[in-house]
């Protein structure tokens, strides 16, 4: 049996990092995109937290980004699919568990690719996203069951609530943050 070479198993870790990367990048359009139009629709504490899970995915883009640069590899810079707009309250959530769900899949085969090409490393950071994920999967599911189930008095009690998810972002421009 012959041993695959060094270079050709990191070839295959970083094409599976960067379709992750991908995929985050899709994921934080999609999310954000969803953020502005609850928000819009008054339903803040759902866009609040649609914002928040969108810098989560932030987070794990960046993380698959410098596992990236670390195997030498170049991070993509573009999603790897279109950002559905214009969503009905009653679908955003169902169709967000679907996109979880089929991330969680999607990433437990890039774990095992990198596992089988003897990265510990990156199947490590596979698995914490993959733990991340799980829990937006069971938050977008549990908020399309309480809409299934409870429909407009669910809805009732969060519309008019704030959307603020807190104090001030720091971002590059800011004093004390960046430059």
């Amino acid at each position: 049996m012959a041993v695959e070479s060094r270079e050709k198993r990191k070839a295959k870790v970083l094409d599976v990092l960067n379709k992750a990367r991908a995929m985050e990048l899709t994921a934080i359009s999609q999310y954000m995109n969803q953020h502005y139009n609850l928000d819009s629709m008054d339903y803040g504490e759902m866009a609040a937290n649609m914002k928040l899970i969108a810098i989560d995915e932030m987070r794990h883009a960046e993380m698959f980004a410098e596992r990236i640069k670390e195997l030498g590899g170049e991070p993509v810079t573009s999603g790897d699919g279109k950002v559905t707009k214009g969503q009905d309250v009653r679908g955003i959530f169902p169709f967000d568990a679907d996109l979880e769900d089929n991330t969680i899949d999607a990433y437990n085969q890039f774990l095992q690719v990198c596992r089988d090409c003897g990265d510990n490393i990156s199947t490590t950071l596979f698995q914490t996203i993959i733990d991340e994920e799980q829990i937006h999967f069971n938050h977008f599911d549990n908020v399309a069951g309480h809409i299934k189930t409870l429909g407009d008095a669910y809805l009732s009690r969060i519309a008019g609530t704030p959307a603020s998810t807190g104090g001030t972002t720091k971002g590059f421009a800011l004093p004390g943050a960046g430059a």
